[in-house]
């Protein structure tokens, strides 16, 4: 969908009157529709003298004009598009969108310069930047959005821009199970692992679903829980009534101000929480959420990892990159004792989004290893149980649940 050249000149226009009236267009939307009706209008009148090329649809110029002025322009559509969850531009004529789980090239065809405005616009509120001396940026849009960009010269030759859309939609395990992506004993075993204090470690690659899931786990917590979340940048959307959300910051022109997911951690831990939320984590702030976690601190967090076995591997490495002190003969047995519950998510080929195991650690080996049971695992295209039982059910007696008749094989 191309901004044409007529409802170019119609947004150049109101934002001439815009300039010359002193009018603020981000705070009054109403005052937006009125001046972009105004210039239809106009415009429309000097069509029908022949002066400029009439307008094919005004109701349509009149959505375009607005979404160039206020929203994101050409990819405005995208956005309101509540099937599509993920837009991507690797050149001005190269973009993607992804349509319930699956890749698909638009038609949109943009110049150097609108691309550049439009990361502009959505950095607007995020209060971050994207320059030569910072090439990467990770900001939150107002919606909720995730944007990441990165420009020359780390790219070849265009900026490359990521949009993860928010979707509200997907917001108790319920819904999951109604999507396919979980059955009713899996869910119903994860939601007594929520409400036992269990920690739960959800795996998976990119767009596997991991932040929904953490989401969905967070929903069944118990009203009154305090709970404190800490991510790189805010994607978690909780109801609780007693939540903190926080987000690392990035260093000032200067090099300073910069508050890393360590920190936050840190801080986290004085905040009184009843349960500690990293949105993901990729290197040595892994350490300080095993310290968390081994306090007696229900908590949650999401890794890359290809399985569910990979993930507690992965997580018993990442400490290591915290510094010399730290070796496996301490972050092995950590881990073993900490993590309570893994759930992995896969995309299918099909674009949905599934658990395809749920497994319980038992303890470190003698190899150096972590063992681990798996209680629900993808079989004959369902997520079935496999008979086994956690290691550590003393946890769940304690709050009153017994797990073991949704662990019976199916």
């Amino acid at each position: 969908m191309h901004v044409t050249s007529p409802v170019a000149a119609i947004a150049e226009q109101v934002r001439e009157r815009v300039r010359r009236d002193g009018a603020d267009l981000g705070s009054d939307s109403e005052l937006v529709g009125r001046y972009v009706r105004d210039e239809v209008r106009r415009y429309s009148e000097r069509a029908l003298g022949g002066s400029v090329p009439l307008l094919e649809d005004e109701a349509v110029a009149t959505r375009q004009v607005v979404a160039s002025l206020t929203g994101f322009g050409a990819l405005q559509p995208f956005f309101d598009d509540p099937s599509i969850e993920e837009i991507w531009i690797n050149a001005p004529d190269r973009v993607f969108v992804a349509r319930n789980g699956v890749a698909e090239l638009t038609g949109i065809a943009l110049q150097d310069s609108e691309v550049r405005d439009l990361v502009e616009r959505m950095l607007q509120s995020s209060g971050r930047r994207v320059d030569v001396s910072s090439p990467f940026v990770d900001a939150s849009l107002p919606d909720g959005s995730r944007l990441h960009v990165v420009i020359p010269d780390v790219t070849q030759r265009h900026w490359a821009v990521n949009v993860r859309k928010f979707s509200s939609r997907i917001r108790d395990l319920a819904t999951l199970v109604e999507l396919g992506s979980l059955t009713n004993p899996a869910a119903e075993f994860l939601r007594m692992s929520v409400l036992a204090g269990a920690n739960i470690l959800v795996s998976g690659a990119t767009q596997s679903g991991k932040t929904t899931m953490l989401g969905a786990l967070l929903s069944t917590a118990r009203p009154a829980e305090r709970v404190v979340t800490v991510e790189e940048t805010f994607e978690l959307d909780l109801a609780a009534a007693d939540h903190v959300a926080m987000q690392c910051r990035q260093p000032s022109l200067e090099g300073s101000g910069e508050i890393s997911l360590r920190r936050l951690i840190k801080e986290a831990l004085r905040m009184r929480p009843d349960r500690l939320v990293v949105g993901e984590v990729r290197e040595a702030e892994s350490l300080d959420l095993l310290i968390a976690l081994n306090s007696g601190l229900p908590g949650m967090s999401s890794i890359h990892a290809n399985n569910a076995a990979d993930a507690l591997v992965k997580l018993s490495t990442l400490p290591l990159l915290a510094g010399r002190n730290i070796d496996s003969s301490f972050v092995v047995p950590t881990v073993a004792s900490t993590i309570d519950v893994v759930v992995h998510c896969e995309l299918q080929r099909s674009g949905q989004r599934r658990v395809v195991e749920i497994l319980t650690p038992v303890g470190a080996n003698s190899t150096g290893g972590i063992d681990g049971v798996m209680l629900f695992e993808l079989r004959e295209g369902a997520l079935r149980a496999t008979g086994s039982q956690p290691a550590r059910l003393a946890k769940y007696r304690r709050h009153g649940f017994d797990p073991t008749p949704l662990l019976a094989a199916s």
